[in-house]
């Protein structure tokens, strides 16, 4: 035993102390480096989730504001072509020497209203494509999170396996981990 700081022990009691402070053995060295592994992947893949939520939530923002413009040019269009119709009205009742003046604004509220459609369209345009983005990572998103899930449910498997020493629940941990794996690599590639 110990006396002025001598110990002696056994054999396998040093065996027992060095496993546990520098090589983990066995099943349950090995499940504690997975569920590390898996972890570690899986916060990764969490945070890219976010990040691709967050964008997507910025994108169908982004659509809005631009069919917002849209319905603003719209709006516009409409008021020019309001008095468009009022100075044609004006054509037919006013004397021959103001239709001259009248026609000349018939003439330019045309002209306004082009620029004003093809600046509506545009906006209608950008914001469609807006859109388009904001679907498209609302996909990568959903992506991420199945990665993250099934990351999740290995994790939770491993510490079954742990607990009931099962060695094929330790390979069943694995399988789902590697399909987390396949789906966080398609989420990455936008698949």
């Amino acid at each position: 035993m110990s006396g002025d700081g001598f110990h002696v022990h056994g054999p396998h009691d040093h065996e027992l102390e060095h496993a546990a402070q520098h090589e983990p053995k066995g099943m349950a060295g090995q499940l504690a480096v997975i569920t590390a592994i898996l972890a570690t992947v899986g916060a990764i893949f969490s945070y890219m989730g976010g990040a691709t939520q967050a964008n997507a939530g910025l994108y169908k923002n982004e659509a809005a504001i631009k069919k917002t413009e849209a319905a603003n040019q719209w709006a516009f269009y409409q008021a020019k072509s309001s008095k468009q119709n009022l100075a044609e009205l004006a054509v037919e009742v006013v004397s021959e020497e103001k239709k001259a003046r009248y026609h000349s604004e018939i003439d330019r509220y045309k002209a306004e209203k082009a620029e004003i459609m093809e600046k509506a369209k545009a906006l209608e345009a950008e914001s469609i494509e807006w859109d388009h983005k904001s679907e498209e990572q609302l996909h990568i998103h959903h992506r991420w999170a199945q990665a993250t899930t099934a990351l999740q449910i290995s994790i939770a498997l491993a510490a079954i396996a742990l607990l009931t020493r099962r060695r094929w629940m330790e390979f069943g941990t694995l399988a789902v981990g590697g399909f987390g794996v396949v789906l966080g690599v398609l989420a990455w590639f936008h698949i």
